[in-house]
């Protein structure tokens, strides 16, 4: 049997434009605002199970990454209508956190990793 993970779970922003962003979402269009929520709903389930989301092979990861941020792992997590939400996780035995490094819809995420 599967041991429980006890470590603390939490979720940030990789930097203070991506807060704003996503503040900004919840004054906005009746569209902005049910993104919001979405992307709320995905922030629930990343501090239940930071590893929800699918894996993004190494080899296609955007370089501006790797330069900005300094990630050695990167995730996405399906959003309703489309959405991608893309995050790194950081941690070690007593945390892991996941930093969120954007969203995007799913012509703009194609476009970022070059399908």
């Amino acid at each position: 049997m599967k041991k429980p993970d006890l470590r603390k779970k939490y979720v940030v922003f990789a930097d203070e434009s991506v807060k704003h962003a996503y503040e900004k979402l919840a004054e906005g269009k009746s569209e902005d605002k049910q993104l919001y929520q979405f992307i709320n709903r995905a922030f629930d389930d990343l501090k239940k199970n930071p590893f929800i989301g699918i894996k993004i092979p190494k080899n296609v990861w955007p370089a501006e990454y790797i330069r900005r941020y300094g990630i050695n792992n990167l995730w996405k997590y399906d959003l309703p209508n489309g959405w991608r939400l893309i995050y790194t996780l950081k941690g070690g035995e007593v945390e892991i956190v996941s930093i969120i490094l954007e969203w995007f819809d799913h012509k703009n995420y194609e476009r970022r990793f070059g399908y």
